[in-house]
C-alpha cells in the first residue's frame, strides 16, 4: 500500500514537468505567437496527442524541415502520426486562432 502511495505521489510530481511540451515550445520559438496563443495550443494538445506525440510535435517549432521530412516520409509510424498531427493543427488553429 505505501508503495502505491509514493508511486503515486511520484506520478503527481512528474506530470507537470511534461504538461507544457508544445507550450514551452510554441513560447520558446521565432514566431510571434502570443503566451495565451501558445497555452491555447497546449490545451488542445492535451486533449488530442499523448505526451510521445507531443514531444515530437515540439520539435517541429525548432526544426520545421523535421516536420517536412515526417509528412513525406514512407514509414508507417510517422504517417500514423502525421494524421494525428494534422488533425492537432486543424484543431488549433479552429480553437487558437485570434481572428
Amino acid at each position: 500500500m505505501k508503495i502505491l502511495q509514493i508511486s503515486s505521489a511520484i506520478l503527481l510530481m512528474c506530470a507537470p514537468l511534461n504538461a507544457a511540451t508544445i507550450e514551452n515550445a510554441c513560447n520558446g520559438s521565432n514566431r510571434t505567437a502570443s503566451n495565451e496563443t501558445c497555452s491555447c495550443i497546449q490545451k488542445v494538445a492535451n486533449v488530442s496527442l499523448s505526451s510521445r506525440d507531443q514531444k515530437q510535435a515540439a520539435k517541429f517549432f525548432k526544426n520545421p524541415q523535421l516536420a517536412q521530412d515526417t509528412r513525406q516520409s514512407d514509414n508507417p509510424s510517422k504517417e500514423r502520426f502525421w494524421l494525428r498531427y494534422k488533425a492537432f493543427g486543424m484543431l488549433a488553429e479552429e480553437n487558437c486562432s485570434t481572428s
